[in-house]
């Protein structure tokens, strides 16, 4: 028997905030989860998070449960799922950090000094000091107490390579930043060709027809029991996103035509960085 508990780091504040932000209002970074699926005596953690503090109440987090943690998958690689790795492996020794073959370069990306630099001002001395990059997995499968735990592979998210984790004993699925629940879409790194191959990844994560979706991106207390639902909501976005910068205009009437569909979403930061990268890149 297979149980599902989620950690949720909540919204926290950024220090560095991009041009045209209206710093009269919080800039934050959204509310990410790392999510224990266990069984009678070990557990498969599902992303680390970032900083320091956090991943330290994941850690007391996991040791509540009583169980052995043997694994955590790292489902892409973005920093904020994975930079909490030592805290975690020093509380759990035995525990061994996995992703995909190909996140794993990514993953590596991560830790240049330039992008590290550009994590630290956003969350200048909190995050751990020996970053840790997970090791390649050598089978398309994790095994937890006779159970099958299959990373499944969706290219484009708000990163591409990126992945989710699929529990199919407890029809559900697990982690990643494919589909988001509550909170505005990260896409500033995306275009509109991305964005047409994010769609075909909600269209995988849709095929395995979850009952329970954890997404990497939610509130505290989000509703998880209507996956369909969650993953229509994220084609929403991603489609008004899209003709939003087709209409033309400024970043600020993206933000605007955004909000008017999508205004109950949380971080708005996110938003206005997604909005802005659209035209940053065209010119």
């Amino acid at each position: 028997m297979l149980t599902i508990d989620v950690f949720t780091s909540d919204y926290k504040p950024i220090a560095a905030t991009a041009p045209g932000w209206d710093t009269g209002a919080p800039a934050t970074w959204p509310a990410s989860t790392a999510t224990l699926v266990h069984g009678r005596r070990e557990a498969v953690l599902v992303d680390a998070l970032i900083t320091v503090e956090e991943a330290r109440r994941l850690t007391g987090f996991v040791r509540a449960t009583g169980k052995t943690l043997t694994t955590v998958y790292v489902t892409h690689g973005h920093a904020d799922h994975f930079l909490g790795l030592p805290v975690v492996l020093e509380a759990f020794p035995e525990a061994e950090a996995v992703a995909l073959p190909e996140v794993v370069p990514h993953a590596e990306g991560q830790l240049t000094a330039p992008v590290l630099a550009y994590w630290e001002s956003l969350f200048p001395g909190a995050l751990p000091p020996c970053p840790v990059v997970p090791r390649a997995l050598d089978e398309d499968v994790i095994h937890l107490e006779g159970h099958e735990l299959r990373p499944v592979r969706v290219g484009q998210s708000d990163t591409d390579p990126s992945s989710v984790l699929h529990v199919p004993d407890l029809d559900a699925v697990v982690g990643g930043d494919v589909a988001y629940n509550g909170i505005h879409m990260w896409l500033a790194q995306t275009d509109s060709r991305a964005r047409e191959r994010w769609l075909g990844a909600l269209d995988t994560l849709a095929a395995l027809r979850p009952a329970r979706l954890v997404t990497g991106h939610q509130p505290p207390g989000a509703d998880e029991g209507d996956a369909a639902g969650i993953i229509d909501a994220s084609r929403r976005y991603l489609t008004d996103f899209e003709a939003a910068v087709r209409a033309g205009g400024s970043a600020a009437d993206v933000v605007r035509a955004m909000n008017a569909a999508h205004g109950g979403r949380g971080n708005p930061y996110t938003l206005h960085v997604s909005a802005a990268a659209q035209y940053a890149r065209t010119g």
